[in-house]
């Protein structure tokens, strides 16, 4: 089982980046996948998850209406699109799997993942 996070990068504040996480191992028709980040001397924090359906979706109230988890099953990859990009939206990103019922609230609890990818590096400056 492999996820293989890609996508990050050097974008200015207001930019738009998108991640993809590849799975290798396993098919999402059974699996949740989540996005977390973590910045320097943070704890690892939720951003968004899409549940094995596909039908739901959790995102962080940081993140609500400007990022836009999706799933290619065709490809077996999960994307995270982050528009209007913040300084503080700087930190490593990575995904990972849950079980299928852990989409659904309240929280995107970094405890329900396993199988975690190696993380991409966003930075938003100037």
């Amino acid at each position: 089982v492999q996820l293989v996070e890609s996508g990050g990068g050097l974008v200015q504040p207001g930019g738009s980046l998108r991640l993809s996480c590849v799975v290798s191992g396993f098919t999402l028709d059974y699996y949740t996948i989540g996005w977390f980040r973590q910045a320097p001397g943070t704890e690892r924090e939720g951003v968004s998850c899409i549940s094995s359906s596909a039908d739901s979706t959790m995102y962080a109230d940081s993140v609500m209406g400007r990022f836009t988890t999706s799933t290619d099953k065709a490809k077996n990859t999960v994307f995270l699109q982050m528009n209007s990009l913040k300084p503080e939206d700087t930190a490593r990103y990575y995904c990972a799997a849950a079980d299928p019922s852990k989409c659904a609230g309240p929280n995107i609890r970094r405890d329900d993942y396993y199988n975690w990818g190696q993380g991409t590096q966003v930075t938003v400056s100037s």
